[in-house]
């Protein structure tokens, strides 16, 4: 199975967000949501982090290379 982009973690938080916000939800549809809302914002943050150190890598790189 492909793993989710970004991207479609962003799309897939964003339509569990509009779920809960329906009055009509019920409390245990909105902890069920709420728990995977909360999973895919931890794995697009890991996805973030990962970025942040692959640029990082990448700039310490090109400073070695400037030495």
């Amino acid at each position: 199975m492909k793993e989710k982009s970004f991207e479609e973690r962003l799309e897939e938080g964003r339509m569990i967000l509009e779920k809960l916000m329906d009055p009509e939800i019920t409390l245990e549809e909105s902890v069920q949501l709420y728990e995977e809302g909360m999973k895919t914002i931890k794995e697009a943050q890991k996805m973030i982090e990962e970025a942040k150190l692959k640029v990082e890598s990448i700039e310490q790189r090109y400073r070695e290379r400037e030495e």
